[in-house]
């Protein structure tokens, strides 16, 4: 769902940028609110958490490929509006030093993955969990159901988002300007994915994680939960199996290279030609808007492109991403509520 440039107009381009503006605005002064030290750490970890699980692409049986995204599983631990940080800061380091997503679209793919995931995954999952005990097993349930119904709700963003442009946007012989593909055909392709593929294991991986955490570490299901309980201490205790799992998640990184194709609406400008015949102006305009990708498409440049040297470049990438995405919350912590403030 990593909508690249060319696809959507500069028009939709910036109105959804501008929606997320706000969004970012009354995000920054909540987590600001209620920011905790011992929270840093995790709302690190689940920024980094999104932008690993992002590059793990699963296959689909019409060729192309999906993934998880985790917004929804941050948004159960941390609350939606400081998943919409973490998220938008994974997108935007996708986007900044790996070429995964577009610069102009950089707002349209945060309206989708950013806000449209985490927060109804959020209130999916407060609905059906209601005010259950945190170790009931309707706790993991809900979160599984969240993070499905999430992923396809953003999923259809995506698809709505394609299919207007052909009929809003058109050259003066009726040629389409961005995106070829019109809601009939978006929708569809979409919901197939996701439905199928992307949904089932972004609900699995939510499920699971809440389960996990359930019988390992019930003081992080409590910051965010309508019941107070008091946590103490067990909130921070287990961050090193966190981390060891982010670490896993690295050396693992490479099972993204098994899938073979591109995600749907995300193929080059070269794929698009083959395919529809004809590459649409709008499109060969924006396409190489930011052509300064250090790792693009998660390879390091001049690596070679067999598997093995693939499968480098792609554990370099994955760890260089999780760095950049540590040293941007830890700092926009600090900048947020000021060097030595933050709420104990």
């Amino acid at each position: 769902m990593h909508i690249p440039d060319g696809y959507i107009s500069p028009q939709t381009a910036v109105t959804l940028g501008a929606a997320m503006v706000p969004v970012w605005g009354v995000a920054s002064r909540k987590v600001k609110a209620s920011l905790k030290a011992r929270q840093v750490p995790l709302m690190a970890i689940g920024a980094a958490f999104s932008f690993t699980i992002m590059m793990y692409n699963i296959p689909v049986p019409d060729g192309t490929t999906a993934h998880a995204a985790g917004g929804t599983l941050m948004a159960i631990i941390l609350g939606p509006w400081a998943a919409s940080i973490g998220v938008s800061i994974a997108l935007a380091i996708q986007a900044l030093f790996f070429g995964d997503g577009g610069i102009w679209a950089f707002g349209t793919n945060a309206f989708n993955l950013a806000f449209v995931m985490p927060f109804s995954g959020y209130f999916i999952y407060r609905l059906i969990s209601g005010r259950s005990p945190i170790n009931c097993r309707r706790r993991w349930i809900a979160a599984a159901v969240a993070g499905f119904v999430s992923m396809n709700l953003a999923a259809l963003a995506a698809a709505i988002q394609f299919g207007i442009q052909p009929v809003l946007f058109q050259s003066a012989d009726g040629t389409p300007l961005y995106s070829p593909y019109p809601l009939s055909m978006a929708i569809p392709a979409m919901a197939f994915a996701h439905l199928l593929i992307a949904g089932p294991v972004e609900g699995a991986v939510t499920g699971l994680v809440v389960r996990y955490l359930q019988k390992h570490n019930q003081g992080l299901l409590q910051l965010n939960s309508p019941i107070q309980v008091r946590y103490a201490d067990t909130v921070a205790k287990n961050y090193t199996k966190l981390w060891w799992g982010l670490a896993v998640m690295v050396v693992l990184a490479p099972l993204g290279l098994l899938a073979n194709g591109s995600a749907w609406g995300e193929w080059s400008r070269e794929e698009v030609l083959g395919m529809v015949g004809f590459l649409p102006e709008g499109m060969k305009a924006l396409a190489a808007t930011w052509s300064h990708a250090l790792f693009p498409d998660y390879t390091v440049p001049g690596w070679g492109d067999g598997f093995f040297q693939s499968a480098a470049g792609y554990i370099v990438s994955a760890a260089g991403g999780l760095a950049l995405i540590l040293a941007v919350v830890f700092l926009g912590a600090r900048l947020l509520v000021g060097k030595g403030k933050v709420h104990e």
